[in-house]
């Protein structure tokens, strides 16, 4: 992908040629933003790069989301979670803060105080999977809801289960802003998400998680499309009042909002992403990105229907990004190999080994992570590593694996565009990793109080939960992460 400065250029060009009606004024403060809001309504674009909103943007200059970039700030230099996976991913944005706050790294991972499912808790240390496979009917768009005999146990809550909500150590902006008396709801992709509930488990009036594994949805580019369309009909349900079912009338939520994943999916499938270094979408992103504009543009025809644009902000933003962007730096590296090297130091030295554009490694025994690393680094060409994080580096990012239970004992970061998965694959790109491609996703927060403009400030995904906060009046030192990393809501927005 080409740099951030280039991508401003053409953001910039496009302003231009659309005779500067989305006047990118690189500095200039949001006008007569100076309100606070009704309502906030978040949007998760799944795999979208800044450089995809840029581009788009420019060639679309009529399109939904050139409208919303006219009035609105877009923060071209944002950078998303580390590891770039789905749930520290929506979590940045929910809670301010990153893994070493909320303690969860993947949707796949490990802690070496909690239980395998179906156990007595007598043994400790276990996968942790938060995924289609604790559903209760994985194949079903209405999976049932989430199978409690699939979850991991807690020996010191009684060998309980322990929910997705649970698992997570910080609250989130759904249960700050419920605690204020005001409604939420939110629309994802798995009964898994009900972690945006946050610990009391209570955080979400109205949560809608149609399972997208069933049928194919999540490998399919069209199942996608009409996968994400259901779930914009709930939303379109809300803006008028009612529960995601449109059975009640209950009032427009203060927060809410959905992920789309049609983008992600084309990103990855063998027909689809890009086309060059520079990020020109194959026919199929193409039609996603366009499908995904237009349903935005309903969710906004129907704020406008329902007189509720002036009262509500709209930020649009991406769990993660997608790599590589380039396919001629797309190579596949057997998943095989990097726990084959960790078992060669000792036998079931590796606990738990998650891979995708990256490799989490637990270890069972941390006495041995030096030998582990060495033999990584001997052999760093066929495990096409570009980088290894031990506890040093590991200790300044997150926390001791020696002393949380839930941080990795090492990670590795491959070459560019490396996937560690299956030889016989098709996927032609993944998320997970720390890369540019992965991390660099838009941010772009949208009213019509505001003027178009662009910076260049660099910040963070995290910032999007104390901004939501402040927007609808509510204090974000409320949020625990928040406190802990002192996250600052974005800038320049005039509220």
């Amino acid at each position: 992908m080409s740099q951030r400065s280039s991508g401003t250029r053409r953001l910039l060009s496009a302003a231009a040629a659309c005779g500067g009606l989305l006047a990118m004024m690189l500095g200039a403060p949001a006008a007569e933003a100076a309100g606070r809001y009704a309502h906030v309504l978040l949007i998760s674009i799944d795999g979208l790069h800044a450089e995809d909103l840029t581009r788009f943007v420019a060639e679309h200059p009529d399109s939904a989301m050139a409208g919303l970039a006219k009035q609105g700030v877009y923060y071209s230099n944002a950078t998303g979670s580390k590891p770039s996976d789905s749930f520290p991913g929506l979590l940045a944005m929910i809670t301010g803060g990153s893994p070493a706050s909320t303690g969860v790294y993947y949707d796949d991972s490990f802690d070496r105080t909690l239980s395998a499912p179906g156990s007595d808790c007598s043994a400790k240390g276990a996968e942790i999977v938060f995924d289609e496979s604790i559903d209760i009917d994985p194949d079903k768009t209405d999976s049932g809801g989430i199978d409690p005999k699939k979850l991991p146990l807690d020996p010191a809550m009684g060998c309980k289960p322990v929910w997705p909500h649970s698992f997570v150590r910080v609250n989130t902006i759904f249960e700050v802003v419920k605690a204020a008396g005001m409604r939420t709801a939110w629309s994802d992709k798995h009964p898994a998400y009900d972690l945006v509930n946050g610990p009391s488990g209570k955080g979400v009036d109205d949560l809608y998680t149609p399972e997208i594994a069933a049928g194919g949805a999540d490998t399919d580019s069209a199942k996608s499309m009409t996968y994400d369309d259901g779930k914009v009909a709930a939303l379109i349900n809300e803006i008028d009042g009612k529960t995601h079912d449109g059975s009640k009338h209950v009032g427009v939520p203060a927060l809410f909002g959905m992920n789309f994943q049609a983008v992600s999916v084309s990103q990855k499938v063998a027909s689809g992403g890009y086309r060059d270094s520079q990020g020109a979408p194959s026919d199929v992103l193409a039609e996603a990105l366009m499908h995904t504009d237009g349903s935005i543009g309903k969710l906004v025809a129907e704020l406008k229907a329902k007189n509720l644009e002036r009262s509500t902000l709209i930020i649009i933003s991406a769990k993660h990004g997608q790599t590589p962007v380039d396919p001629a730096h797309r190579r596949i590296v057997d998943k095989k190999t990097i726990p084959q090297l960790i078992e060669g130091v000792q036998k079931d030295l590796g606990a738990q080994v998650t891979q995708d554009s990256v490799a989490l490694i637990w270890l069972s025994d941390q006495s041995m992570t030096d030998k582990a690393i060495a033999a990584l680094a001997a052999n760093e060409g066929p495990a096409a590593i570009d980088r290894i994080l031990g506890p040093t580096e590991l200790r300044g990012m997150f926390a001791d694996p020696a002393h949380d239970s839930r941080v990795p004992d090492i990670i590795v970061e491959p070459a560019l565009g490396v996937i560690y998965t299956k030889t016989s694959a098709t996927k032609i790109a993944e998320h997970g990793g720390f890369s540019f491609d992965e991390t660099a996703v838009p941010i772009l927060v949208s009213s019509p109080a505001m003027m178009g403009s662009e910076t260049m400030a660099l910040v963070t995904t995290t910032q999007i939960a104390p901004t939501i906060l402040t927007a609808l009046g509510l204090d974000p030192q409320a949020l625990k992460a928040v406190r802990r990393e002192h996250t600052q809501p974005l800038v320049g927005l005039g509220f």
